[in-house]
């Protein structure tokens, strides 16, 4: 019996070549690119309106716990460091605790200082006026639509409403006498009285936050007596600390920070033609993140 002979195998040759997408391939790299940072941009539009009324509103709250504590140990008895009642005091430094049940505030933390980047934290005492309880008058200014809100409601709070403040030097109550516009004269300080102020800027719909129509004043008169008054506190203070002003010293910051989002994004979409999508995106996000939350911190010192 004979054996049929197997043909000879012919030797494997290189695998077929796979063409590349033509889509793909008709797209310029510099075309990709521009694409991909101008989407960076638009999820960065997104992600300013988003962290102006919310997670602007987290910071402010974590600011305010962290600021509480604060302030209760500088009241402590027991406490090294003399509470801050007058004179010079450190801008951010807490000062006083404020509630008006009617206007939807209880307890917040009032800072020294009434920059954009103070009022992040909460509600700012305009450094160039008394601490509230003194005699004179007390300009306390607070956010309406950003940062936690604290003065979104001042609005709402007639004549005869309470208002409460402490201070180290104890408990005040004031009670509300007047509503007004920027343009109205303001109410003039009783003699041996004391006035406080809320001040915020307000407006029709979300565009308020950057583009106020008016500001709202809200007067109280303190019921009682004032206290004494340290003196040193400043006569005059910055403009951009003035009430419906914003910072335009941060405007260096955020070009620096806008440019870093600009390479950034660069990076990424390089990382993601080079390295591969998994990486990149276990990478990336966290930076751009980073970076967007940079810009956003810092753009929201631009508005009042």
């Amino acid at each position: 019996m004979t054996l049929t002979e197997a043909p000879a195998a012919t030797p494997a040759g290189p695998p077929p070549a796979v063409q590349p997408d033509a889509t793909a391939a008709s797209v310029p790299g510099w075309l990709r690119i521009s694409l991909a940072v101008s989407l960076v941009f638009t999820v960065l539009m997104v992600f300013l309106a988003v962290y102006a009324v919310g997670l602007s509103a987290l910071q402010e709250q974590r600011s305010q716990h962290q600021l509480y504590a604060k302030l209760r140990g500088l009241l402590s008895p027991s406490s090294e460091i003399a509470p801050p009642v007058g004179g010079v005091i450190s801008p951010g430094t807490p000062v006083a605790l404020i509630s008006a049940p009617d206007a939807g505030i209880d307890r917040d933390v009032v800072v020294e200082g009434t920059s954009s980047a103070d009022l992040l934290a909460g509600p700012g005492l305009l450094r160039d006026s008394a601490l509230p309880g003194q005699y004179g008058q007390s300009v306390l200014i607070g956010k309406s639509v950003t940062a936690g809100s604290p003065f979104r409601r001042i609005d709402r709070l007639a004549i005869g409403d309470p208002i409460t403040v402490t201070t180290a030097q104890g408990t005040f109550h004031f009670t509300v006498i007047d509503h007004r516009a920027t343009s109205s004269a303001p109410p003039e300080v009783p003699a041996g009285g004391a006035l406080l102020t809320l001040v915020s800027a307000t407006g029709s719909g979300w565009l308020s936050a950057l583009a106020p129509e008016h500001l709202l004043y809200v007067d109280a008169k303190l019921a009682g007596a004032p206290v004494a008054a340290p003196p040193g506190r400043p006569l005059a203070v910055p403009a951009s600390e003035l009430p419906g002003n914003d910072d335009p010293g941060v405007w260096p910051y955020l070009i620096l920070w806008l440019q870093g989002l600009l390479l950034a994004a660069v990076a990424v979409v390089w990382s993601w033609t080079r390295w591969g999508r998994r990486q990149t995106w276990l990478v990336g996000t966290p930076l751009l993140v980073a970076v967007m939350w940079g810009v956003a911190d810092t753009a929201m010192r631009l508005v009042p």
